[in-house]
């Protein structure tokens, strides 16, 4: 097979999405669009890949070295237009002999499979492939031109389009496939005497057909290739990835009575025969075990669930929570960096961060591992079997031993033996008669004042 590499373009501005932020770094799925053409790309085949940045954007350029190594970022300074964009990584690709795939960095809906039909376009002797769609609104794209045997003549830009040419359906959607010595050959023809004094990647396509090159355009799904320049595009492309997510699974035999109600991450893992009641999101991280229930309004973020286990409604799940097998999670229960043994439960109004919680335990309401001192934070460690009182708060570091009882409202800040009872509260004192004269007493004194 021909060894592929690619050349990402992630050095626009990305003014329209009136953000600080970049745009490639913004989410779809809980991934970010640069994230998820490199998943593509990657999926693909793609051994090489080099990502365009520009000058303002180091984090772009710190996502890239993280994802790819030192090498994969290709500076463009100053940006002259995609054709320029590409070019600059001419040099970084000069040893690599095979095809280059050129995509945007902002196709947070595209798949390897999609990619797959550029490959194979040049495999059957198409010296230039592209990738072209028919959107609903394709008022702004460029218009592919082409023969009448399928052969693609030439790119026309929208506001260069004759009435004619605007009638045209199939549109541009940026993304190209060439072997390398083609591709820079053809952009080193490229001039930028137009209004705007820009290199543009389309021209290629005018140097392919001088050369009597084949052109090839695969025709993609709008959903495939469409970008999120905006606030809105980028909403469009979430609830396009909530679909799809939606779909897988209740093909896997998840069970959702009110699937549009919930919200799935990019690398949410759920097994067959879970069930997810309404209104629950999972934010990245997260694992759900055959049979285990996920109550209504619950939120769930870098957490395991264990299979049988119970979750909700109104429990949050954070980083770290490790839910057993058949263990109750109730609700409004924080659970963060916990590990809660098979069956235990903590059903209502508690909050558990760092340690972990012993099999069968149970964990009153209102309880409180008091993990944090304003600087660090400790551990809290409660046995397997035990129990620990409503509204008690477990001072860490502090562990409470295996079958021990914790009384109601204490307050722990020892370590508490095997099945040892532990009280950490004030002794009650009992006044006979002081509520009756107190109501008398404060009776008069109000009738008095006329009130």
């Amino acid at each position: 097979m021909t060894a592929r590499a690619c050349v990402i373009m992630a050095a626009g501005q990305g003014t329209r999405m009136k953000s600080k932020l970049p745009k490639v770094l913004h989410r779809v799925g809980g991934r970010s669009l640069l994230d998820r053409v490199i998943d593509a790309v990657q999926a693909a085949g793609c051994e090489r890949i080099h990502v365009v940045v520009g000058a303002h954007s180091p984090q772009v350029r710190e996502l890239v070295v993280e994802r790819l190594g030192e090498a994969a970022p290709v500076l463009q300074d100053p940006p002259q237009g995609t054709g320029h964009a590409v070019l600059c990584a001419k040099e970084t690709l000069a040893d690599f002999d095979g095809d280059v795939l050129v995509v945007n960095g902002d196709c947070p809906l595209l798949q390897a499979g999609d990619l797959e039909h550029l490959f194979t376009l040049r495999s059957n002797g198409a010296r230039l492939a592209i990738m072209g769609f028919e959107p609903a609104d394709p008022l702004k794209y460029g218009r592919i031109l082409r023969g009448a045997d399928g052969h693609v003549m030439r790119i026309v830009e929208a506001a260069e389009a004759s009435d004619e040419v605007r009638a045209v359906k199939t549109c541009n959607a940026g993304m190209y496939l060439a072997d390398r010595a083609d591709l820079f050959r053809w952009l080193g023809r490229v001039r930028n005497d137009n209004a705007k004094g820009e290199y543009y990647l389309t021209d290629i396509i005018a140097e392919a057909a001088h050369e009597e090159a084949l052109v090839r355009a695969n025709i993609a799904p709008e959903t495939a290739v469409m970008g999120a320049d905006t606030p809105a595009q980028l909403a469009q492309a979430e609830a396009v990835f909530q679909k799809r997510r939606r779909e897988h699974f209740l093909s896997e035999g998840v069970a959702m009575v009110a699937p549009e109600t919930v919200f799935f991450a990019w690398d949410t893992q759920i097994a067959p025969g879970a069930t997810l009641e309404p209104y629950v999101v999972f934010a990245a991280g997260v694992s759900v075990a055959q049979g285990a229930v996920i109550r209504s309004f619950s939120h769930l973020e870098g957490a395991s669930v264990g299979e049988g286990a119970l979750v909700g409604p109104y429990a949050r799940l954070r980083p770290g929570a490790v839910i057993g097998a058949g263990a109750h999670i109730g609700n409004f229960v924080e659970v963060k960096n916990v590990t809660v043994g098979e069956g235990a439960k903590a059903n209502h109004l508690a909050y558990l961060g760092d340690g972990s919680v012993g099999v069968g335990a149970n964990i009153g309401a209102g309880t409180i591992f008091c993990n944090y001192d304003g600087f660090f934070k400790y551990d809290t460690h409660v046995g397997q079997g035990a129990f620990i009182g409503s509204n008690s708060s477990l001072v860490a570091p502090v562990s409470i031993g295996a079958g021990a009882y914790v009384g109601s409202g204490s307050v722990i800040t020892k370590d508490v033996a095997a099945d040892a009872l532990a009280l950490g509260r004030g002794m009650q004192a009992e006044k006979t008669g002081w509520a009756a004269r107190f109501r008398k007493a404060m009776g008069a004194k109000k009738k008095a004042a006329g009130k």
